[in-house]
């Protein structure tokens, strides 16, 4: 292990282990690492070993270990400053900061000490010439811990009135801790403000903006800025899960959780980190934690699920109560110890108010799979006998499931199931009421509620209503229809309406009876059409529409097309049903219009029909025809004219319509706008789809879907965190046998495409490579080629370069077979370039390169139209590249004379790029200028002034007149006039970077 002889090799360890995870395993090896440094003998080396200890410590859950390498780093300095250089004497000076904050950390240091400490900071940095600024940051921080606000605002003022200079922290982390002192102030929309810049990347470092993001989330609730504080969580959780160092932040992620109604992810972010329940080294971000646990678990507790089983500390298992007590009393505890140190209540009022905190919203969608935890069973309504004084009785519970089923609102067959929980059997109801009691029973059991409708039938005939009893034998015939049973189920209710037809004619029943036999008829027949149909009969088909329709437009003559007949139907009171039998009708006919192939018809029919029930008052019965308007029209290639339907639909069903319906209605919409370019506004309504489809338990599938389309949307806006959380969580449901394999290829494929703009290369070319194994089976074998290619471009960013050698390979055959000759001869000069810096080396990188020249002149020859100019393109890059790759290499030629040959051979390149962009004149005219300069460049390293001296003059006669104003017309003239002038003095100048 030893190794290290000297102290370049102790800086290349002490660099490699600042590159792993933080944790105890890096401190472990800093720890190694003094100890070898100490047998250098070698101060300096000493001095770099303690500060990078004291870095890993503070960025680690043993913060409370850096005491002790500081102390000794400033004994050294004390003793020897000229030990030290430059850059490890500003180290020092910068760790003080570190110092001052720890202190304050420790409830064990004294306040004394700390303000004394504060007084050394101010010492020092005044003997070394730096400003004021981080020490009165450093005051803010004590002053606002220990709640002294009049010292605080002096001392806030003072650092922003201070000069900024190397001491100061970085842009990002001073934002955050004004905003921070802001927050404090109650002033939540300027510290959002002043984040800005953070939040939008303009400053960032190696821990903003993930503190910025966390430090958010509780201002943007209170602001109410919802949607905001969902994107942050996403995006923070993300930065910060695997930090060790950041436990008070992942905290902010845990309190907004238990504050926006997702117990249950904030429950999978305390699995994910059990270490943060016991780490002691960082008491106030371990008081933190505790209290966002305590607010969650009390949250959990309040919901009814006080039982549950959660995450805790190790050695025993958990219940949300008991862990509820037992991270309040840690936390009030360890608030305590602060509050005696410091003299003041300051931080035991913070937390309380914190672990006390009411929930901001009943439930945030957040997009991510995280069902929430289900309430306790609510009881079931008390039977007559268990009534209080307030509880209905049997009579209003009767009159209330009658107002219901009268008006055709939703959730009549609920109230209807409340009365039969209230009178069992029927004790204490009058016949009428036995009746409808058991057809409504019998509507909602189903082919099981067949011997309820003739139950229902014999009641209605004992109480005097012989019409209501022909119905409710109709209605049993279309269960038994929809059953299978439709030859028997038509033969039953063609009896029935030959009676009601003529009990209506001897005015011995009403309009609502007879309508109700005449429409399970039409039912019925309208069955027999989709049955027909299925097995393809189209004879019968065409029958079976005519018999149809002329039911159909019977039941329309019946109701008087949209309003009734106005003969009474006996139910008293305004009846709705006549328009909404009316509606129904029309939908049948629109039904009947589709399968006959007149699409256009069908739509205006549907469209009517969902009219007929919003006029009526009961648009939630609309919602079916607006879907189908919806789906006429994307086949109609009218997208506009869907996105206004399912909009409607939406509107119309309200809250009457189940979880799952919303789910799907808001998925179509999503996928509508998202195919009109309106990415945002579809995130939204895939966010809502993913929401419903959890609460309607479809998590793993409509919800996966819906989550997929989610991430897809969220990529195109370039929100890159948020997309690949929420594709992490789609993909833990999605699998090829379920949703299908093309699914899941497109949501790894997204996922890779995030991955790699987060710089997070080497998990974006896993996504790609999986994807790309799925699509290798596909008959067409484009996207497979593409997914490889993109896997090698992420292992190359990755440094994985013999991976990335290999996808490259596999990519191009695929491109071969696929005659894609443009990214056959990408995925060769990528080869070429990677040979270039590996093992393989300069013959095998010059080989590639010239098979790519050579695919690409072989599909020239043959090319013609738009294909050939693209071929071109691509021909005059891959020359001008092969020079490129020509001129770096000739670094390993070991004699002069073979360098030369080197250049001479990219200049041969250099010039062929020129002529192949020339020939394409306007539209080549760039390419050409640069291949131009690149030429220039070479001929001026072969000595030759004046060949590189009419380079430049080309280019700048190429672009006369051109408008100056162009970025990359400004460019080329610049370079040129700088090669132009090293021509003319006879030297060569430094070139700029050739790309």
């Amino acid at each position: 292990m030893s190794g290290i002889t000297d102290i370049d090799a102790l800086r290349r360890a002490l660099a490699e282990n600042a590159e792993e995870p933080e944790g105890p395993a890096r401190n472990a090896r800093a720890e190694q690492l003094l100890a070898e440094a100490e047998k250098l003998d070698v101060p300096l080396a000493v001095i770099e070993a303690l500060g990078h200890q004291l870095k890993v410590y503070n960025y680690s859950s043993e913060k409370d270990k850096m005491f002790v390498p500081f102390a000794r780093l400033l004994r050294l300095w004390d003793e020897r400053p000229e030990d030290f250089d430059a850059f490890e004497a500003h180290s020092l000076h910068w760790v003080f900061k570190w110092m001052s904050a720890g202190m304050l950390d420790q409830p064990h240091i004294p306040l004394a000490s700390i303000e004394k400490w504060l007084g050394e900071m101010e010492h020092r940095y005044r003997l070394a010439g730096y400003s004021q600024r981080a020490v009165r940051a450093a005051e803010l921080s004590v002053a606002a811990h220990i709640g002294d606000l009049p010292r605080a605002e002096r001392a806030y003022a003072a650092w922003l009135a201070a000069d900024r200079d190397r001491m100061a922290d970085c842009h990002a982390c001073e934002l955050h801790a004004q905003g921070s002192w802001l927050v404090r102030c109650g002033r939540d929309a300027e510290a959002l403000h002043l984040w800005r810049p953070v939040l939008d990347g303009e400053f960032a470092c190696a821990h903003e903006p993930h503190t910025v993001l966390a430090s958010s989330l509780a201002p943007l609730l209170r602001l109410g800025r919802t949607e905001e504080a969902r994107a942050h969580h996403l995006r923070g959780v993300r930065l910060v899960r695997s930090m060790e160092s950041m436990r008070g932040a992942y905290a902010d992620h845990v309190e907004f959780c238990a504050l926006t109604g997702n117990e249950a992810r904030g429950l999978e972010l305390l699995a994910e980190r059990p270490a943060y329940f016991t780490d002691t080294g960082h008491p106030r971000s371990r008081l933190d934690f505790l209290a966002a646990v305590a607010l969650l678990m009390d949250r959990l507790t309040g919901l009814g699920l006080g039982g549950r089983r959660v995450p805790g500390p190790a050695g025993r298992t958990w219940t949300a109560r008991e862990l509820a007590v037992h991270a309040r009393a840690e936390a009030t505890d360890l608030a305590g110890r602060f509050d005696r140190r410091n003299g003041t209540p300051a931080v035991g009022d913070r937390i309380r108010a914190r672990m006390d905190q009411p929930p901001r919203t009943e439930r945030l969608p957040l997009g991510v799979r995280t069902a929430g935890p289900a309430p306790a069973t609510a009881p079931s309504p008390p039977s007559p006998s268990q009534e209080g004084p307030g509880e209905p009785g049997v009579a209003a519970l009767l009159a209330e499931a009658r107002r219901l089923s009268d008006t055709l609102r939703p959730h009549a067959l609920e109230a209807w199931a409340a009365v039969a929980r209230a009178a069992p059997d029927g004790t204490g109801l009058d016949p009428r009421a036995r009746a409808e009691l058991a057809d409504h029973e019998a509507m909602a059991a189903g082919p099981e509620g067949l011997p309820l409708f003739d139950r229902a039938a014999a009641l209605y005939a004992q109480a005097g209503d012989p019409g209501e009893a022909l119905a409710a034998r109709a209605r049993a015939a279309y269960v038994r229809a929809l059953a299978g049973e439709v030859e028997p189920a038509l033969a039953t209710v063609t009896g029935l309406y030959d009676e009601v037809l003529a009990l209506y004619a001897d005015e011995g029943t009403g309009v609502r009876q007879t309508a109700a036999v005449v429409m399970s008829r039409a039912r019925i027949l309208m069955r027999r059409v989709h049955e027909a149909v299925g097995r393809g009969a189209e004879r019968e088909a065409g029958q079976a529409v005519a018999d149809a329709e002329a039911a159909v437009r019977e039941v329309l003559a019946l109701v008087g097309g949209s309003g009734g007949s106005g003969r009474s139907d006996g139910s008293g009171g305004d009846d709705v049903r006549p328009a909404a039998r009316a509606a129904e009708a029309r939908g049948m006919l629109a039904e009947l219009a589709g399968l006959t192939g007149d699409a256009e018809r069908a739509a205006e029919l549907f469209r009517r029909a969902a009219d007929g029930y919003v006029t009526a008052g009961l648009p939630w019965f609309a919602v079916e025809y607006e879907v189908q308007v919806a789906a006429l029209a994307h086949q109609a290639g009218d997208p506009a004219g869907a996105e206004r339907a399912l909009r409607a639909a939406l509107e119309h069903g309200g809250p009457y319509v189940e979880p799952v319906g919303r789910a799907q209605l808001h998925l179509q919409l999503a996928e509508v706008l998202g195919g009109r370019d309106a990415p945002a506004e579809a995130a939204e309504h895939a966010l809502q789809a993913a929401h419903w489809a959890d609460e309607a338990g479809e998590s793993g599938t409509l919800g996966a879907w819906a989550r997929q389309q989610l991430g897809g949307f969220l990529l195109r806006r370039g929100r890159y965190a948020e997309a690949a959380e929420v594709l992490e969580s789609a993909l833990a449901d999605l699998d090829a046998e379920t949703h299908g394999d093309a699914l899941v290829v497109q949501a790894r494929w997204w996922l890779g495409d995030c991955l790699g703009e987060l710089g997070e290369h080497r998990a974006a070319a896993e996504q790609r490579l999986r994807a790309a194994d799925l699509a290798r089976h596909w008959p067409e074998q484009q996207d497979h080629a593409t997914l490889a290619h993109l896997a090698a471009e992420s292992l190359g960013s990755a440094g994985l370069d013999e991976e990335a050698d290999r996808a490259y390979a596999r990519a191009g055959d695929l491109w071969r077979a696929l005659g894609n000759a443009p990214f056959l001869v990408r995925s060769l000069r990528a080869r070429a370039w990677l040979a270039l810096g590996g093992e393989a080396g300069a013959a095998h990188a010059r080989a590639l390169m010239a098979e790519a020249v050579r695919e690409c002149e072989a599909a020239l020859a043959t090319a013609d139209g738009a294909d050939r100019e693209e071929l071109a393109v691509e021909l005059g890059g891959t020359r001008k590249q092969f020079a490129e790759l020509l001129a770096r290499s000739a670094s390993e030629e070991a004699e002069d004379a073979a360098i030369r040959a080197v250049f001479e051979a990219a200049l041969e390149q250099m010039s062929r790029a020129v002529a192949v962009f020339a020939g394409l004149g306007d539209a080549g005219l760039h390419s050409r200028t640069g291949a131009e300069l690149g030429a220039g460049w070479l001929e001026a390293d072969l000595g030759r002034p004046a060949r590189a001296a009419a380079r430049a003059r080309a280019v700048l006669a190429a672009y006369e007149g051109a408008d100056g104003t162009d970025d990359t017309v400004r460019a080329r003239r610049e370079e040129a006039a700088q090669m132009l002038e090293a021509a003319q003095e006879g030297t060569a100048p430094d070139q700029p970077e050739r790309n």
